[in-house]
C-alpha cells in the first residue's frame, strides 16, 4: 500500500493536560503532524488560580488563600516554562517550522497557553481541530488526566490519538490494526482514520468471536475498505477465559499492530466505568496509541 497523506486530517491540538510526562504526548504528536503534512497546536491549559478558593474551604485566611494562589500560579508558570522547552527541542529535532497563521509549505507547529479548565478549554478547542492528541492516564496521573481524556472523548467531536506513557518511535505508515465490531462509535473511528489507514503498509480488521458480534462483520469492513483502495487482513480473535479487551491487545502483539484503531464506549459509558469494558481495559493497559472516537 503506498504512502498517502491524511488529507482529513490538517490542524492537531495537543493539550498538555495533568501532571504526567509531557515529552511522550507532545513527540506523539508533533510527529504525527510532519508525517502528515499537518499544522501541530501545543496548547498548555493553566489553572485559574481563582479556582482554588472555593476548594480551600472556611476557616482560612486571607494570607493563607493568597499563599495558595501563589503556589498555584508558580506552579502553571514552572509547568509551562518546562513544557515549552520540551516544545522547542522537538521542533528543533524533527525540523518543523514554528507559524501560527496557515499558508506553510510544509508542516508547521505552535506553542500557546490559556487559562481554564483543563477538560474544558481542551473540549471548546478540540471542535476545530482534526485530531486530538493526548496522553494515556495513569495510576499516578491527577484527576484532571482522566477528565480531559473523557472530554475530548464525549465534548469534543472529534477522534482522539491516546499516546501510551513513555512510547517512543511510532510509526503511523506501518501496521494499523482496527477493532470492528460494527458499531457507530467503530465506524467514525474508521472515517476519521481513513487517510491514515490509506497510507499504512498493512491494515488488520480485528473482530472478536463472540454472541455480540457476527463473524461477517470483519469481512464486511475489509469490503467497505476495499472501495478505498485499502486491502486488508482479518483476523477472528477468542477469549480464551480472558476479557475481550484482554484478548484484542494480546492479538495486537501477535500479529505485530503498531497503532489501534477503535471506538470508544461503544455500551454505555457508566456501565464501563463501574463493570469495566473493552475501552476501559485497552485504555489502562495498552503499550501502542489508539486512535479513538465516540
Amino acid at each position: 500500500m503506498g504512502r498517502r497523506k491524511a488529507m482529513n486530517i490538517r490542524t492537531i491540538l495537543v493539550p498538555l493536560a495533568g501532571s504526567d510526562d509531557m515529552k511522550p504526548v507532545m513527540e506523539l504528536g508533533l510527529t504525527i503532524g510532519r508525517d502528515l503534512g499537518a499544522h501541530v497546536n501545543v496548547l498548555h491549559v493553566r489553572s485559574d488560580p481563582k479556582d482554588t478558593i472555593p476548594l480551600l474551604g472556611e476557616g482560612m485566611s486571607v494570607s493563607m488563600i493568597e499563599d495558595m494562589i501563589q503556589i498555584t500560579e508558580k506552579e502553571g508558570s514552572d509547568r509551562a516554562a518546562q513544557g515549552r522547552q520540551v516544545f522547542d527541542e522537538l521542533v528543533g529535532q524533527l525540523s518543523l517550522e514554528v507559524a501560527t497563521e496557515p499558508g506553510g509549505s510544509g508542516p508547521t507547529a505552535a506553542w500557546s497557553e490559556e487559562i481554564g479548565r483543563d477538560d474544558e478549554v481542551t473540549a471548546r478547542r478540540g471542535r476545530l481541530s482534526d485530531l486530538i492528541v493526548l496522553g494515556r492516564p495513569t495510576k499516578t496521573s491527577d484527576v484532571s488526566s482522566t477528565l480531559t481524556l473523557n472530554a475530548a472523548l464525549f465534548d469534543s467531536g472529534r477522534p482522539v490519538l491516546v499516546a501510551p506513557p513513555g512510547g517512543e518511535g511510532h510509526n503511523f505508515s506501518g501496521h494499523i490494526g482496527i477493532s470492528w465490531n460494527g458499531s457507530a462509535q467503530s465506524a467514525r473511528a474508521v472515517g476519521s482514520a481513513l487517510g491514515l489507514i490509506a497510507g499504512a503498509g498493512k491494515v488488520t480488521v480485528l473482530t472478536a468471536a463472540s454472541d455480540q458480534t457476527s463473524a461477517a462483520r470483519g469481512p464486511e469492513l475489509a469490503a467497505y475498505l476495499g472501495w478505498h483502495g485499502i486491502q486488508p487482513d482479518a483476523r477472528t480473535f477468542t477469549a480464551n477465559g480472558q476479557s475481550i479487551g484482554a484478548s484484542l491487545l494480546a492479538d495486537c502483539v501477535e500479529s505485530g499492530v503498531e497503532m489501534l484503531v477503535m471506538g470508544a464506549y461503544t455500551h454505555s459509558r457508566m456501565r464501563q466505568l463501574i463493570l469495566g469494558g473493552v475501552t476501559r481495559h485497552v485504555l489502562e493497559e495498552a503499550t501502542i496509541p489508539l486512535f479513538m472516537a465516540h
